[in-house]
């Protein structure tokens, strides 16, 4: 405990100097911009800035870049708020009880609940990633190839599970599609040439960066060429700084949307939306006026803040002690990782703690920033708000080739981005999510290769992926996850589930 204390002491040292406050102020800012605007999202933003980030420091790259990722989870509020449009995925829930805020007048201190509740999110994610990151990295040097196989096809299965909750028929495929973009390249084994078709190109397979730019960013332009409506902004004349009675009124509120965020990010590839949802409805649950959900309830809006943010730190659980990505944005910080040489896994805490405590420090300057930025530069940040969406692709689809061409500086990466931009806008158009696709390309060559390791070990024998107990206990849950998406079976658990309490009684 001592030691990591003095990691953390070390940390904020190492950050306490003129450029790196000064790129931590501007990153968050930047991040927050990102998020208010409708059609960016913090996925979008991560990608689009890990190329201009190539040539910083590795410590210094990170931090820009967790910044930025921190600061558009937030800034996606100010839209919910003012405008009942979400400026990312993660923002939709304030929308229900922070627009009816704004609506009565109260849209100041709609946002600066917003921003508290925030705050308060992510450092309570800080203090589960600081406590459980080196416990699971411990735990994690117990996994094998056996293991690690079941690991990445439960992210996402779970991930599909958890981001088409209405048809996670569709989010497995979604998954699938991703895993099988991942064989596409020689592989490791044998050096074999799969699914190339005779495109030179594609031998070194389909790279992450221009793949995700393509599905969250070109997608994204394409949607907003389709929709052109714009809605009328509210604007803000009252209070922004809440009292401190206003909030920590709902501290029940705020620790649990706080720990139900926190675990929802440590689950693989489910991301912001389903934290900030899932606060939701188990503050409206708990609730003394549930009545007051959906019409400018305080609590709900302080819930579904606090939710969304706490997936942040949540989500760096498993990125960097299993190389897992806990959310979609999660996913390009491991890119941007391995391109600046740290490799987040189970090795990181032996290899290199600093990483750990370095990020949590950076996550600790992100929530101040955001704290300070989102209570005095709230009404001048609106005015940011009265750019045209469509104004603003123009520049999003600059920055979407220059991203995808800078890494490795081939027109190639260019066609797979603008290709994965058409199939994505038709697979969000059939109400497919993308999240599941991408965690499935980066989760492929991990599933692909332990896979055939294992069976290389044994000669083809696949019993180990099923006795060593540790692999049994993560099949069984990928096998219940399955079962329990379809309804006819979900409703017979649920109907026996009433009849076994209620017999539970007699029996003694």
């Amino acid at each position: 405990m001592f030691d990591g204390l003095g990691l953390l002491a070390n940390g904020i040292s190492h950050f306490l100097n003129p450029i790196s406050l000064f790129n931590i102020v501007w990153a968050t800012l930047l991040g927050i911009v990102i998020g208010a605007l409708p059609g960016l999202t913090a996925t979008m933003g991560v990608a689009l800035l890990v190329t201009l980030t190539y040539k910083m420091a590795p410590d210094q790259a990170i931090l820009v870049l967790m910044c930025i990722y921190s600061g558009a989870i937030y800034g996606g509020s100010r839209t919910a708020i003012l405008l009942a449009i979400p400026g990312t995925p993660a923002s939709a829930a304030t929308t229900l009880d922070g627009h009816p805020l704004a609506l009565q007048g109260k849209a100041g201190l709609a946002m600066g609940l917003a921003t508290t509740s925030s705050a308060l999110g992510t450092i309570i994610g800080i203090v589960a990633l600081a406590l459980i990151a080196p416990l699971l990295a411990e735990a994690a040097l117990k996994f094998g190839t056996y293991e690690f196989f079941w690991l990445a096809l439960f992210g996402v299965i779970i991930s599909g599970q958890l981001t088409a909750m209405d048809d996670p028929l569709k989010g497995y495929m979604a998954g699938i599609l991703g895993l099988l973009v991942a064989m596409v390249g020689m592989e490791t084994l044998h050096a074999h040439q799969r699914f190339t078709f005779g495109i030179a190109s594609l031998g070194g397979g389909v790279d992450l960066i221009p793949a995700m730019v393509g599905a969250f960013g070109f997608a994204e332009i394409l949607g907003v060429m389709k929709r052109t409506a714009q809605a009328r902004i509210v604007s803000s004349s009252d209070r922004v700084v809440p009292k401190l009675g206003e909030v920590f009124k709902y501290w029940k509120t705020i620790i649990r949307s706080g720990l139900i965020g926190t675990f929802v990010g440590i689950v693989p590839g489910v991301g912001e939306d389903v934290g900030a949802w899932a606060s939701y409805a188990a503050a409206k649950r708990a609730s003394k006026e549930p009545h007051m959900f959906g019409r400018g309830s305080q609590e709900g809006l302080i819930a579904a803040e606090t939710g969304n943010s706490s997936v942040v730190p949540g989500a760096m659980i498993p990125t960097l002690t299993l190389a897992l990505p806990g959310s979609a944005a999660a996913a390009v910080l491991i890119a941007a990782m391995f391109i600046h040489g740290i490799r987040p896994g189970p090795l990181l805490m032996t290899e290199s703690p600093e990483t750990l405590y370095q990020i949590v420090a950076v996550l600790l300057f992100s929530t101040l920033a955001i704290l300070v930025l989102g209570l005095t530069l709230t009404k001048p940040l609106l005015t940011v708000l009265s750019v045209p969406r469509e104004r603003l692709m123009a520049v999003v689809y600059v920055l979407c080739v220059v991203g995808s061409f800078a890494i490795t500086q081939r027109l190639f990466d260019v066609y797979v981005m603008v290709g994965f931009g058409i199939a994505g806008f038709i697979l969000r158009e059939m109400k497919f999510p993308m999240a599941p696709l991408v965690l499935g390309i980066i989760l492929g060559d991990l599933l692909d290769l332990n896979l055939r390791r294992g069976l290389l070990l044994t000669n083809g024998d696949p019993s180990p992926f099923f006795t060593r107990p540790i692999s049994a206990v993560i099949c069984g849950v990928i096998v219940v996850t399955i079962l329990m998406s379809i309804p006819a079976v979900s409703k017979r658990v649920r109907a026996l589930l009433p009849s076994a309490r209620a017999q539970s009684p007699g029996q003694g």
